[in-house]
């Protein structure tokens, strides 16, 4: 039997060559006895392989058992794929074959395989090699005759430099890997996936299949999909059920897409917001510079030339809200007319203090100040990324880069 032949038998879509490859490997494969570990992230559909390998062999006619796991609370795992005997732990009211006793003269297929405790893959090598297992709380040897295909979506490398696997386990698995590619690597299968999935959820529901404009259809094969063909299954299930139009546009299509894509359309979105905002801050802080600058010139301007104070109660009333307003500097300078004597002239009453004339200087630093922290929160919402922090700060990510030596930040 050939690939496509396998493809319309176990519904399986796509032309993708690292999927026609995992296919053929199967294919070739599923004859044998030998151990199969199927890798590739979560939601390619790894689980598909075993079933492809069952089917094809000469064990299709016996059990087919697939075992997550990871779902598989550690104190009981061992009882599950073994079996126990009577009284072996608290509630053990009775015998139980195990999920290997189960599949004899079959096949089980171990999902999330690194997952396993480290006894039980102790136990799970020993079944491997000699066919051979033992019921917890028993002694007595049970024979079986199953062939093992595995799944996981971790990097075994990894997992076994850091001890959370096996490697002569790991080596005993993996006869014949089959690795699995994720949907970003099947850009032309996407669209075709969408259509496939969008057609049989309007048969399920009794509705008119939904559809994708031209926007939409590069928007859908843009998108990085880190849930893979599942996570698209399910996006798809949600548009046909809660959308009432059946033609999705990109604008309608957007709003279905979490936001790990830097270049979707609700991220962008977000980044407007956000500039929009930053833009509101900035505006807000230069005009109370100007309001400070205009109380500077007030200031000089109701000073009579005999140096003293003449005010109307406008500007009286002006004064006061800036002064309660902004906070008084701590060391300010006299501001007399020239030739006016300097105890002729009046403070007023809010502070004894002298009037600042660097106040330009000091607001230019709290400015610095508001651009540190806008810098600092850009960096820290994208995980210290320049290239986005920069987009979203409406800068280059040279001057983002500058800036950040500038003010020494870290990243």
């Amino acid at each position: 039997m050939d690939v496509q032949q396998v493809k319309q038998r176990f519904g399986i879509i796509g032309n993708a060559p690292l999927l026609n490859r995992a296919l053929e490997v199967a294919v070739q494969v599923a004859p044998t006895d030998i151990s199969v570990l199927v890798t590739g992230e979560s939601g390619t559909g790894k689980e598909i392989i075993p079933q492809v390998i069952h089917q094809m062999s000469s064990r299709k006619h016996g059990a087919y058992i697939a075992v997550n796991c990871g779902a598989i609370p550690e104190g009981t795992i061992d009882s599950e794929l073994f079996g126990h005997e009577k009284g072996a732990f608290t509630g053990a009211s009775g015998s139980r074959k195990g999920y290997f006793e189960e599949a004899d003269g079959g096949t089980i297929f171990l999902d999330e395989v690194a997952e396993l405790p480290m006894q039980t893959q102790v136990r799970l090598l020993r079944v491997l090699e000699t066919g051979e297992f033992i019921r917890v709380g028993s002694s007595k040897v049970i024979k079986t005759n199953v062939r093992v295909v595995a799944a996981t979506n971790e990097n075994m490398k990894t997992a076994i430099s850091s001890g959370k696997f096996r490697e002569d386990l790991f080596y005993r698995l993996s006869t014949v890997p089959i690795a699995l590619p994720s949907l970003k690597r099947r850009n032309d299968d996407i669209h075709l996936l969408f259509r496939k999935f969008a057609s049989d959820f309007a048969d399920k529901y009794r509705m008119p299949t939904i559809r994708l404009t031209e926007d939409a259809i590069i928007m859908l094969n843009n998108y990085s999909w880190p849930g893979n063909v599942r996570q698209l299954k399910n996006l798809v299930e949600q548009i046909s059920v809660i959308e009432t139009a059946r033609e999705i546009d990109a604008t309608i299509f957007s709003r279905y897409l979490p936001l790990e894509r830097d270049n979707s359309p609700a991220l962008i979105k977000d980044s407007k917001d956000s500039i929009n905002e930053r833009e509101l801050m900035y505006k807000f802080l230069f005009d109370m510079k100007k309001d400070l600058t205009d109380l500077k010139k007030l200031v000089v301007e109701v000073i009579s030339k005999d140096g003293k104070i003449d005010l109307s109660n406008d500007q009286t009333s002006t004064i006061n809200r800036f002064y309660s307003d902004v906070e008084t500097p701590t060391n300010p300078t006299k501001i007399l007319p020239p030739g006016a004597p300097e105890e002729s002239y009046s403070y007023p009453k809010t502070s004894d203090e002298k009037f600042e004339t660097h106040e330009e200087v000091e607001e230019s630093l709290s400015l610095e100040d508001r651009e540190k922290e806008l810098i600092k929160k850009a960096l820290t919402k994208h995980n210290g990324k320049r290239k986005y922090a920069a987009a979203e700060l409406g800068i280059s990510e040279r001057t983002l880069y500058r800036k950040i030596k500038e003010y020494n930040l870290t990243e």
